[in-house]
């Protein structure tokens, strides 16, 4: 993901530089002038130049995007610290919450930097893949600082690549959490061949469940119908270059976390996701029953058509409440 958002930056005009922990990678490359491992079908533009230094990658830069999972976020914002000019901006493209501290992107780097940067949160449905490709694409940039998130959204926009702004950084990071725990719901219901309707049926409460957290979370209700809420469950939940909803899919075939992760070969971010929303949940006493479900299955070794029944058990009651 990184890698396909320093393709568009440098697509969309930026000179850009592109850093990963792993030296030996970073220099693999620069070789091929391609992500190889991950994005062969994206080569890089003239514009995008390998670093294997993060001092030289972020010297005399206008901006700095960090696309690492959620577990790795506050290491890498404290690795960054203290090279940091004083003027430097930082975006994000991480999804999820912090797990010892239940803390959104935005706070673990606020936390870190303190305040008096301009910050800005990256989110939406977009597929690394498809996005190195070229193919249009849409996605959200969430600041509180407009201008900054307009800046962000013109660097990135092309001919097939559109940025919209928004100003609810919440919104925006808690629809990047939940619809991937959401995922693994949807590929285990695909898996056990519950059909279109169950699949349907779990998507669209899903959705009121990531905005009930929203809202609980200080979150604006109508960003869970725009791209960074509905647009990203959908297509994280419906389309099997999801990893999360393939890790739903190993799930229900009977494989454990750690085989399923084992050939999935990235990061699961759901699975840390459900544990961090749910205890989140408990603290705020939101009535998340998905997401309490996904968790005793992933956490509890509780059955999968077991945590569908618990779910078709609850009383009947109004879709919308108004409290």
């Amino acid at each position: 993901w990184g890698t396909a958002l320093a393709i568009q930056y440098a697509r969309a005009g930026s000179e850009v530089r592109l850093w990963g922990r792993d030296s030996s990678q970073c220099q693999t490359m620069a070789a091929d002038r391609c992500n190889q491992r991950y994005l062969p079908e994206g080569p890089f533009p003239n514009s995008l130049q390998i670093e294997t230094e993060l001092t030289r990658a972020i010297d005399v830069v206008d901006d700095i995007l960090i696309s690492v999972p959620s577990h790795a976020l506050r290491e890498t914002v404290e690795l960054l610290a203290p090279m940091l000019a004083a003027d430097s901006s930082i975006s994000w493209a991480t999804k999820g919450l912090e797990l010892a501290t239940g803390q959104l992107p935005h706070e673990v780097v606020t936390d870190v930097l303190g305040d008096g940067r301009q910050l800005a949160v990256l989110s939406g449905p977009t597929f690394a893949k498809e996005l190195a490709r070229g193919l249009p694409t849409a996605l959200t940039v969430a600041s509180a600082d407009s201008d900054y998130a307009q800046t962000i959204a013109n660097r990135l926009s092309d001919a097939a690549f559109r940025a919209y702004t928004s100003n609810d950084v919440i919104g925006v990071e808690v629809g990047g959490a939940i619809k991937n725990i959401m995922a693994i719901g949807a590929g285990l219901s695909d898996g056990l061949g519950f059909g279109s309707n169950t699949r349907v049926a779990f998507i669209t409460r899903g959705l009121s469940e990531m905005t009930r957290f929203g809202l609980a979370r200080g979150a604006q209700a109508e960003t869970f119908m725009g791209l960074a809420g509905m647009g990203d469950l959908v297509l994280t939940c419906t389309d099997n270059q999801s990893r999360n909803r393939r890790m739903g899919l190993a799930l229900a075939d009977g494989k454990g976390i750690k085989q399923a992760e084992a050939e999935i070969q990235q990061v699961v971010e759901g699975v840390l996701a459900a544990q961090a929303v749910y205890d989140a949940g408990q603290r705020l006493q939101l009535e998340l029953p998905i997401i309490e479900q996904l968790y005793k299955i992933l956490y509890e070794d509780v059955e999968p058509r077991e945590a569908v029944q618990a779910l078709m058990n609850r009383p009947s009651g109004a879709e919308f409440s108004r409290n």
